[in-house]
């Protein structure tokens, strides 16, 4: 069996199944699909893909979330390095970027243009759409050629290239490549939120740790620098529970889990992020009176 080496930890991965069963949902049917790949799966660590010449076999693929669906994201990036990608080229390995989130959304080329690596094969989805539900994937020529018609690797969907998304999409492409300026006043603005709750959080003593980059961030409740899962978990998942509904009731909808990343747009002006960052300190008071 192909063996692969995943950095990701996205929701399709093994460790976003724990974090389903710690929060009481039924996971039994998909944790035997997952079973099927566990000997063949290495989940190495986010700074690199050095993993894969560990074992004993030459893993054939290797799945990199740039910026993986636990929303572990800072400045430093995920630390690719030359002797990363030189593994890759050595093993043979096919490295493949997870682009969902990403693409389009932290920078025009994604996180493979902000970190200047270059995959084999990147994922896309979400923004390409345009509001639209689609995905997308895309590579190097050779590896493509082997997709029908050109080569004997057969995909199809039911809507597959919907003229309503695909429309969608496009539109949304080219006003994205007309107006990259978009991405400085995303940054601008995920800046001046991260150091606003940061801010708060300094004056009131909280543990807490944001990630952010671009229009990403991520506030976890510890005081451990969060680069993985393992980290992350280390979290105050109840303190979170209480701030989310805090935040809530005070017109704020962030994601309810503490592993999410919130997501900036345009529409948000600075008396809109300021209004979050009075939210944040307002829900920190209520939440920590009860502690």
């Amino acid at each position: 069996m192909p063996k692969v080496l995943s950095t990701s930890v996205n929701a399709d991965g093994g460790p976003h199944f724990e974090i389903l069963a710690e929060a009481g949902f039924e996971v039994e049917a998909v944790d035997r699909s997952v079973d099927l790949f566990d000997e063949a799966t290495l989940i190495g660590q986010m700074q690199g893909v050095s993993a894969i010449s560990a074992g004993s076999e030459p893993y054939t693929a290797g799945v990199i979330g740039s910026l993986p669906d636990l929303r572990v994201i800072s400045r430093s990036g995920v630390g690719f390095d030359a002797v990363d990608l030189a593994a890759c080229d050595e093993h043979g390995v096919l490295l493949i970027f997870d682009e969902v989130m990403t693409g389009f959304r932290v920078a025009y080329g994604g996180a493979q243009q902000l970190y200047g690596v270059t995959p084999d094969l990147t994922t896309l989805g979400k923004i390409i759409g345009g509001g639209m539900p689609v995905g997308a994937y895309g590579g190097k020529e050779e590896i493509m050629n082997y997709v029908s018609p050109a080569g004997p690797v057969y995909q199809a969907g039911t809507l597959s290239g919907n003229p309503i998304a695909m429309s969608a999409g496009l539109a949304m492409l080219e006003y994205l490549n007309d107006h990259q300026e978009i991405y400085l006043e995303l940054d601008k603005s995920g800046v001046k939120l991260a150091q606003g709750f940061r801010s708060s959080m300094e004056k009131m003593g909280v543990n807490y740790t944001i990630n952010q980059i671009g229009s990403m961030y991520t506030l976890f409740f510890t005081d451990q620098p969060v680069r993985d899962f393992p980290s992350a978990k280390t979290s105050d998942l109840a303190l979170y529970g209480r701030y989310f509904h805090a935040m809530l009731e005070r017109g704020v909808y962030l994601g309810p889990s503490q592993f999410e990343s919130m997501f900036l747009s345009v529409a948000l002006e600075d008396k809109h992020i300021e209004r979050v960052i009075q939210a944040n300190e307002e829900a920190l008071v209520e939440v920590l009176a009860t502690v």
